[in-house]
């Protein structure tokens, strides 16, 4: 039976792809750092019905000690794992460079990049270990394409990074004619907390009207893109791949047609 592991998985896009795996038969492992959110997860997964079984460990992946002892749980509990994805990741306060603090950069640094950094590392060694290889995906955002608006600087910095990391990862593997190969998910924009929530709730974030604005046109619920992911992930067998939910052609069809599908996600 195949395996899955997601940091950053007690709630949001992770929590709803561990749903999606759960559902395909799956076994899943959750990762967390807070432990009764953790545990409620665990919960609710375990009532979806499905054959695989799901697991979770408290572990936080600024901290590669931690992340070892992730990979190592699931190699136990499991046997191996074919599917690893580095999902934890922080939204920033948006303010300017020269208006965070030293905890602010640090923060963004170590969960957004770091994490994917290491968390790629350790998959890798675990699956070269193992008969067939695996998949190692790592979680694209705001700033992976360039893109830039004032006050996320950092936040864009480290996805612009993180696909620099994950496309040279994948070339790396291809060289050393490895069983594991590495690809992005680039799931658009999540309408869940993490909009309004900076440095995973220490910080609220007060977003301009513009940006609502934006964000009500282009942002989704996670169950329906994790639904898109999961199955692309599933069919996948190539490297350097990236699994695309908000194409182009996607965004500008629903700015043409915004005055037909008005809501607001933020009075919700």
């Amino acid at each position: 039976m195949k395996t899955a592991v997601i940091t950053g998985s007690t709630r949001g896009l992770g929590y709803e792809m561990a749903k999606c795996f759960r559902r395909y038969g799956w076994n899943v492992l959750i990762n967390g750092s807070d432990e009764k959110r953790l545990a409620a997860a665990v919960k609710a997964l375990k009532s979806i019905k499905g054959k695989g079984s799901v697991a979770g460990l408290r572990a936080s992946v600024v901290s590669p000690a931690e992340l070892s002892a992730l990979a190592v749980y699931a190699k136990k509990q499991f046997g191996r794992v074919d599917i690893w994805i580095n999902n934890a990741g922080v939204n920033q306060p948006m303010d300017a460079l020269w208006e965070l603090s030293d905890e602010d950069i640090n923060s963004l640094l170590d969960i957004d990049l770091r994490g994917t950094v290491f968390g790629s590392r350790i998959a890798v060694r675990l699956m070269e270990k193992q008969p067939g290889g695996g998949f190692v995906y790592n979680i694209e955002g705001f700033g992976s394409d360039d893109t830039m608006i004032p006050g996320l600087n950092m936040y864009g910095t480290c996805k612009r990074a993180v696909t620099h990391f994950t496309v040279a990862l994948a070339k790396e593997l291809e060289e050393r004619h490895s069983r594991v190969r590495a690809g992005r998910l680039a799931p658009g924009i999540m309408a869940t907390d993490f909009l309004t929530n900076a440095l995973g709730g220490q910080k609220k974030i007060d977003l301009p009207e513009k940006t609502k604005k934006v964000y009500n046109i282009l942002a989704d619920r996670p169950d329906a893109v994790a639904v898109f992911l999961v199955k692309r992930m599933l069919a996948n067998k190539k490297n350097n791949v990236r699994i695309n939910w908000l194409t182009g052609r996607k965004a500008a069809f629903r700015f043409m047609t915004a005055g037909l599908r008005k809501r607001d996600l933020f009075a919700e």
